[in-house]
């Protein structure tokens, strides 16, 4: 492979080929837990649309894999190297290179992390609301990758609604434009959002035109403690029916708000059984917040507490953002599952997750984008412990099953990569495999872009 290497070399800067197998290691996998990684062939640290390119032509001119990669914070495993791969790393294609306040979009590289766009487009008066959880360190290009959505989404939807136009290099280094920068367009096949939740199996992303909105008022929040899961799950679909609009509307199992209480001290009754965070962005979130506290309490919550301001809510808010840090310290590992079920069925996956724990005895923590059914399970378990990692990764496929016969889906934002492609046929069947198999065909012939992941 050393002919790969010179070609590489040759076409790019100096410094951007890794081929220290130290270095490249660090490369080799994402956050995800029972995902295999393999060693790369090398990585490469691309700057610009061009260099992304001659990667891919030098690839496929020797049939070596690629694994495109932004800043390996997935939970799926989509971004874990294959051996003999070139790793391609996005993330120091990192400008903005447009804000719009007039069309109301941002053009960006595939490297910008998603907190510094969201921050730039502030000072601007306008708002990028998809906002995962590891927005500080995500970048756009990963985002775009898996789909990701985020604790607004309940209101203002997940990337894919963001994503109006990309910039994509092919598998054989051809550079293809999908999309528009217009307010409305349907010409064609919509190729941009076919490559939004993709993985980097269809081509690799290099610059995208995001939709942007005006900047909503500041956000006041609530939050109410349920005796069960069945009481909370109640509350969340009386909030729906009535036409509210929450920008946030979160749950915490009794099991996170303990950890919560052990790492941070924050005072939450351990009696609790379920905890629910509502915000609202709209020029009366006070009013708001009392019709949603009202529809709490009528559906048994033993305690509701507005804030007075924005101070105060995003004190309320720091329970849930601390939910993953928390159970991460109750064992020495953790799997995070993303299962989305309808709002209806919210409560059956929270019980359901408990028999599960409890059968297999572990601890499991849920925390849940309430609003829209996505439910985030956190299966502790103690990786030094063969029984108990066998166990953990049972519960783990269980959990997959329950979401399935709930009616739900195997992923609401964080991808299916490694971790789920025998669940993914499972939920799509076999005609959907047949014609996602063939659409990846058309667009990587030889199967060279992230092989092994989603498919």
């Amino acid at each position: 492979m050393g002919e790969v290497i010179e070609e590489l070399a040759a076409g790019l800067p100096g410094g951007a080929v890794i081929t220290d197998a130290a270095v490249a290691e660090a490369y080799s996998a994402d956050m995800a837990g029972f995902s295999a990684a393999g060693t790369p062939l090398a990585v490469v640290l691309a700057r610009t649309a061009e260099e992304v390119q001659h990667v891919l032509r030098t690839a496929s001119a020797h049939d070596v894999p690629v694994v495109p990669q932004g800043a390996r914070t997935g939970l799926s495993g989509g971004a874990n190297a294959v051996d003999g791969c070139i790793v391609l790393s996005l993330a120091k294609m990192d400008r903005i290179l447009e804000i719009d306040p007039v069309e109301r979009i941002a053009v960006v590289e595939p490297g910008v992390v998603n907190a510094v766009l969201s921050r730039a487009v502030a000072e601007q008066g306008l708002y990028y609301p998809p906002d995962p959880s590891s927005w500080e360190q995500c970048t756009i290009g990963g985002n775009i990758g898996t789909g990701a959505g985020g604790l607004c989404c309940v209101k203002y939807g997940v990337t894919a609604e963001y994503v109006l136009g990309l910039d994509v290099v092919l598998a054989d280094g051809r550079l293809l434009t999908t999309g528009r920068r217009t307010a409305k367009g349907v010409a064609g096949l919509d190729l941009t959002r076919l490559f939004v939740g993709s993985e980097g199996t269809l081509g690799v992303v290099v610059k995208a035109v995001l939709a942007l909105r005006p900047a909503p008022p500041q956000q006041l929040a609530m939050v109410a403690e349920f005796p069960s899961a069945a009481a909370a799950g109640a509350a969340v679909c009386a909030i729906m029916e009535r036409g509210h609009v929450p920008s946030l509307l979160e749950l915490m199992d009794g099991t996170t708000v303990r950890a919560v209480n052990a790492m941070a001290k924050m005072g939450l009754p351990e009696s609790t059984e379920a905890l629910l965070l509502a915000a609202f962005d709209t020029p009366d979130a006070a009013a708001d917040l009392a019709a949603v506290g009202e529809l709490c309490t009528a559906a048994g919550a033993t305690e509701v507490v507005p804030a007075e301001d924005a101070a105060e809510s995003e004190m309320l808010l720091q329970a849930r953002r601390l939910s993953l840090t928390a159970l991460e310290k109750v064992s020495t590992a953790m799997m995070i599952d993303d299962v989305c079920v309808p709002r209806g069925r919210l409560a059956a996956m929270l019980e359901g997750v408990a028999a599960i724990a409890a059968k297999h005895d572990l601890t499991i923590g849920v925390c849940a984008h309430a609003g829209d059914g996505n439910t985030h399970p956190v299966v502790c378990f103690d990786r030094h412990d063969d029984d108990e990692t066998r166990r953990a990764r049972e519960s783990f496929d269980e959990i997959m099953a329950l979401g399935l016969e709930l009616g739900g889906t195997i992923t609401g934002e964080h991808g299916v990569g490694l971790l789920k492609r025998e669940w993914l046929a499972r939920e799509v069947g076999p005609v959907g495999m047949d014609l996602q198999r063939g659409i990846k065909a058309v667009f990587d012939p030889k199967g060279l872009l992230n092989p092994g992941k989603v498919f």
